[in-house]
């Protein structure tokens, strides 16, 4: 294991069992209430680097359950260097009513920016990332939110974009839609098609040899940017399956962390 992977490892270590705050979503008023709670988890960067740059993190699962370290706090340890403050999601579960997980990233998202003096955030400066299942939330709430819940940049790794039974993945569909969806709600969730020339700026991340979430779902995403001029930077490795999140064994892990930093700074 070369430096660079030994001491992005022990930030990991350090900084997935440091997070600052944990901030109850809802209280006791969810919306669309099934059980569940949403909680964010805040990563600051230390005050003399930050940037005004926040992300709020939207792991994957599948819309069954969380990859909370591995595509979420974990990546705190890419970020506050960097100076960009980090918001790890604890989304509720759908449990076929799409309305629940993205009620609370919008919601996330609302709480970065009523707090940006606070924590010393730009208000236009707050993106959303997501892995996976994530990737559709947080593509999701590219695409459709608007006002305060509006992301300024995305950051999508091997993302579910469609909910064409043809190329998504099925499971992530069947729990965010029910199994017996409308053609209505299937177009309207296949995000591809909502992507607008106010869609913000997307970084996209995957592998080619991805058998659980067909690589056309991120090829398809980036085609329709590219067609609206929204800026979009598009990058496939040849492998790694899914899922590869923050793992220092992804063969092309430091490719990916230097291309997202390069990616940051650049505008």
């Amino acid at each position: 294991m070369n430096a660079f992977k030994i001491v992005f490892l022990l930030l990991v270590i350090i900084l997935a069992s440091s997070g600052q705050e944990v901030i109850d979503i809802w209280g006791d008023n969810p919306p669309y209430d099934n059980g569940d709670k949403a909680e964010l988890t805040v990563y600051l960067p230390d005050e003399k680097r930050a940037t005004g740059r926040a992300i709020v993190i939207c792991p994957g699962g599948g819309y069954e359950y969380l990859e909370f370290e591995k595509e979420g706090t974990n990546w705190a340890s890419f970020f506050n260097p960097e100076g960009i403050a980090v918001f790890v999601l604890k989304y509720r579960m759908p449990k076929g009513d799409y309305r629940v997980p993205i009620s609370d990233a919008e919601e996330a998202i609302r709480i970065v920016r009523k707090n940006a003096e606070k924590w010393f955030i730009n208000t236009r400066r707050v993106g959303i990332m997501g892995s996976s299942a994530g990737g559709h939330l947080a593509s999701t709430i590219a695409t459709h939110s608007k006002d305060n819940a509006k992301p300024d940049f995305q950051i999508l790794f091997y993302p579910v974009i469609t909910m064409d039974p043809s190329y998504t993945h099925l499971g992530s569909m069947n729990n965010l839609l029910g199994k017996n969806p409308t053609e209505e709600l299937i177009n309207e969730y296949s995000n591809e098609k909502h992507v607008s020339a106010n869609t913000p700026r997307v970084f996209i991340a995957l592998s080619d040899d991805d058998t659980a979430v067909p690589p056309l779902n991120s090829i398809n995403y980036y085609k329709e940017c590219n067609n609206n001029k929204v800026s979009a930077s598009l990058h496939i490795y040849p492998t790694g399956g899914h899922g590869w999140g923050s793992l220092t064994t992804f063969t092309y892990h430091l490719e990916v962390v230097q291309e997202l930093k390069t990616w940051l700074k650049n505008f």
